[in-house]
């Protein structure tokens, strides 16, 4: 289940403290986002369970917004050791992201 995040200082901490979190960014208008999100979910769950999934609302938090460099939505952002790996952004499918997931995934927690 992803976390709720609203402060850039808890994300920042997640980030220093999980080795692996998956950031989805969305807004409430975007009908894409609520559509995609529960799949992103149910994938992480299923597949890659010590991933840390977290939402970001990019209206109640634009400074994450700039500070990532998010301006389209939906974003997924993933993380491994405090480093951005990918992004993808609008257009994208649920296999793709788990197909870019996997390997990294395979090398850190296996």
């Amino acid at each position: 289940m992803f976390e709720e995040i609203t402060q850039i200082d808890d994300f920042e901490g997640l980030l220093k403290t999980c080795p692996a979190v998956l950031a989805y960014f969305s807004g409430p208008d975007c009908n894409v986002c609520k559509i995609l999100k529960p799949k992103v979910e149910e994938m992480l769950v299923g597949n890659f369970p010590q991933i840390r999934g977290v939402h970001i609302n990019l209206n109640n938090t634009s400074e994450l917004a700039v500070n990532y460099s998010v301006f389209i939505v939906p974003t997924i952002v993933m993380f491994l050791e405090n480093r951005e790996l990918f992004r993808k952004s609008r257009a994208f499918g649920i296999h793709e992201l788990k197909e870019l997931i996997d390997r990294p995934y395979q090398l850190l927690f296996k």
